[in-house]
């Protein structure tokens, strides 16, 4: 069994605010990246109890240089730094995986459960899929379906958590926090870490299938961006259309397409 985790920081227990996020603010950020990779490697040593024999982790957040490598198990191996391929966060998975999860991800842009809410970046105020705004959890778990593999797993805030029900009803979930305005209310660091460990060993001894991502037929996708120069810029994309002073569309039955647009525009 080979699986893929794919690591973001906005959902680690505790972290409320930008800097303890950012390593050019080392005084708040040390000691949560040690917390983002104390996760990590809870989800890993999970996936190796629940009899994985591959665990493949995505460092996905910002730099993506945040996990400290000497805290996971000695057999994980980790993507660090950007590829620049359309996988984005999910980079890796195109080399064959029989499980997805995620860890210390977070509510999408404009959603109030969480005070760092955004999706991919602050460049936008909207993204949506089909009408309705998405996350980076839906964008990373699309990428997975296109794939078809199953999504089996995901920690961070309790939005995140109960938009993937949504999207995958049998998912796993591990809500380490919740936001409350400009606040968080987050359980304790070590018991994150336990309920990770325990709750990604559960996800792995099921049935994998039942977590298999519904795609849909055909993606529209809209990016709404605070700068209308920039829309009007990123409508130059082929295909694209502006269809107001700063939301940039563009649609295609091919999954890996809307995620070259996205790009494009973000």
């Amino acid at each position: 069994m080979k699986v893929f985790i794919s690591s973001d920081m906005e959902g680690t227990a505790g972290i409320v605010n930008w800097w303890e996020t950012e390593m050019e603010h080392p005084d708040q950020y040390n000691a949560f990246a040690v917390q983002m990779s104390k996760e990590v490697a809870a989800a890993c040593q999970g996936a190796l109890d629940a009899g994985a024999d591959e665990v493949v982790v995505k460092d996905a957040h910002d730099s993506a240089r945040n996990i400290d490598f000497n805290l996971l198990p000695e057999s994980v191996k980790m993507l660090r730094g950007w590829t620049g391929d359309m996988h984005s966060m999910m980079s890796g998975i195109q080399q064959g995986m029989d499980a997805v999860m995620m860890t210390g991800y977070h509510s999408g842009v404009g959603q109030p459960e969480n005070p760092l809410s955004h999706t991919m970046n602050t460049k936008n105020t909207m993204v949506k899929i089909n009408g309705e705004p998405v996350s980076e959890f839906v964008l990373n778990a699309y990428m997975a379906g296109y794939y078809q593999i199953p999504v089996v797993f995901v920690s961070g805030d309790q939005g995140i958590c109960d938009k993937a029900k949504e999207l995958i009803p049998e998912i796993t979930t591990v809500a380490v926090k919740e936001g409350i305005g400009a606040a968080v209310l987050s359980i304790h660091p070590a018991l994150a870490v336990k309920k990770i460990r325990e709750g990604v060993q559960k996800a792995l001894s099921g049935d994998l299938s039942q977590c298999q991502v519904q795609m849909p037929e055909y993606f529209e996708m809209e990016i709404t961006l605070r700068e209308h120069a920039l829309a009007h810029s990123r409508a130059n994309y082929p295909g694209a259309v502006l269809k107001d002073s700063r939301t940039v569309a563009f649609e295609s039955h091919d999954y890996m397409e809307i995620m070259r647009f996205m790009h494009f525009c973000l």
